[in-house]
């Protein structure tokens, strides 16, 4: 069509052909969204806390439990107007490992108060899958 139109109007050259880089075709959605084979996945966390600095040392003390849990990357946030809140996601290979440590956090460590000092009320936890768009 378009090199029928260019040869009505006189253009002899090919116009797909005059050296310029093809044009790039959009990229759907679908080739945009990361496939859940090797999406990462998210355990995402909120509480209350009754003081940043112990329930960072607190937090800190299970790093190992982290690793061992799969862990491969941790963003550990505060709400500008609340410095008693934290948000943490805790980024795992799968929903299996992600669903598993949220067990033990659960189990193991705030149903305990020795194992979560700072802790203030239940903590919020959903499992997220992250998507590029």
């Amino acid at each position: 069509m378009v090199r029928a139109a260019a040869r009505q109007i006189g253009f002899v050259k090919d116009p797909l052909k005059l050296g310029w880089r093809a044009a790039q075709r959009p990229h759907t959605l679908e080739s945009q969204i990361t496939t859940k084979e090797n999406a990462m996945v998210t355990l995402h966390i909120q509480h209350s806390i009754t003081d940043f600095d112990t329930w960072t040392s607190a937090f800190q003390r299970f790093g190992d439990a982290r690793s061992n849990a799969g862990v491969r990357a941790e963003r550990i946030q505060r709400p500008v107007d609340d410095p008693k809140y934290v948000v943490i996601d805790l980024d795992f290979d799968t929903a299996g490992e992600a669903r598993s440590f949220q067990a033990f956090l659960t189990t193991q460590v705030w149903a305990n108060p020795k194992n979560s000092p700072g802790l203030a009320g239940t903590p919020a936890t959903m499992i997220l899958e992250v998507f590029t768009l």
